[in-house]
């Protein structure tokens, strides 16, 4: 495996600027192929190729907001393992790198949020912190000491193998999509709804730090923002994440939709989610930016 590490993070050139490997080049041509399908899509729409893209980008995008990010990087609930697994699978669907990884750079990016050291900060660029990042692989793991923040995960065997596969298991999605709708559930089921679920994430780290409202104090550039709320399933009321990270629930407010949110909340009625995390209304006070202006902190 060290071998195999050595030759994707192998220098392949300088472009724009800066050196890229292997790994950026593969990254770089997913991404452009995930695009061009996108593109292709109005050209081969059909209302069932249309359903399977939406009900693929609610699968997949909860099984990276509940899974990946509220689940595995904050612990903010419990679910049964084989539950735990299938949301994560799901989220592996998604493109967007193993569970080991992706919760490996979330946590350095809270550890760091907008400052030099941030994995994906605004204070880089908005190109940077949407997406440049992650072409960047260079300074994304050799800048944060690796994947050494996710030890729990990395003794698990399903996230090993996940980690080493992740690819793996989209390519078998669209073939399987492919076989069975051809070149509409192709494009609209693996180019359509890859590319909106992944710019619902990313700009969750772009927009989510620039445009919005703060209503509480994190001593960073965190926002809340209504319409990245809808389309990322919650995730765009950054700031309330921000201020209470632990939290399963991110729109604290009856008017924040939290889709999320609402998944959690139903596995809970049943029984299936237990130990789950919100902060207290006292905790909300206390953070409140408002209630730190009218005291004059």
């Amino acid at each position: 495996m060290g071998i195999l590490v050595k030759i994707v993070m192998m220098p392949c050139g300088e472009y724009f600027g800066r050196k890229w490997n292997l790994l950026d080049i593969v990254t770089a041509a997913v991404f452009l192929t995930m695009h061009c399908l996108c593109a292709m899509a109005p050209f081969h729409f059909t209302w069932p190729a249309f359903w399977v893209a939406f009900a693929l980008y609610v699968v997949t995008g909860v099984g990276v907001t509940l899974s990946f990010h509220r689940h595995l990087a904050h612990r903010s609930f419990r679910i049964p393992k084989w539950l735990e697994y299938l949301f994560a699978y799901f989220g592996v669907l998604s493109l967007q790198g193993s569970p080991i990884e992706w919760v490996s750079s979330h946590r350095y990016h809270h550890q760091f949020t907008d400052t030099v050291k941030d994995v994906h900060s605004p204070l880089q660029g908005f190109w940077f912190s949407h997406m440049g990042w992650i072409l960047d692989s260079g300074s994304r793991f050799g800048n944060y000491g690796g994947l050494k923040n996710v030890e729990d995960l990395k003794r698990q065997a399903f996230y090993r193998f996940l980690h080493h596969t992740f690819l793996l298991h989209s390519f078998l999605l669209g073939a399987l999509l492919y076989a069975v709708g051809g070149l509409p559930f192709l494009t609209w089921g693996v180019g359509v709804r890859m590319v909106c679920v992944f710019h619902s994430t990313m700009l969750v780290n772009s927009a989510g730090h620039i445009w919005g409202k703060q209503v509480y104090l994190t001593g960073d550039m965190s926002r809340n923002n209504w319409w990245l709320g809808l389309f990322a399933l919650g995730e765009g009321w950054h700031n309330n994440h921000h201020a209470f990270d632990f939290s399963a629930r991110q729109g604290f407010e009856w008017w924040q939709i939290d889709v999320t949110w609402y998944v959690i909340r139903f596995l809970q009625a049943i029984g299936l989610a237990t130990n789950v995390k919100t902060p207290t209304e006292a905790q909300k006070r206390r953070k409140a930016l408002l209630n730190k202006v009218s005291h004059g902190c």
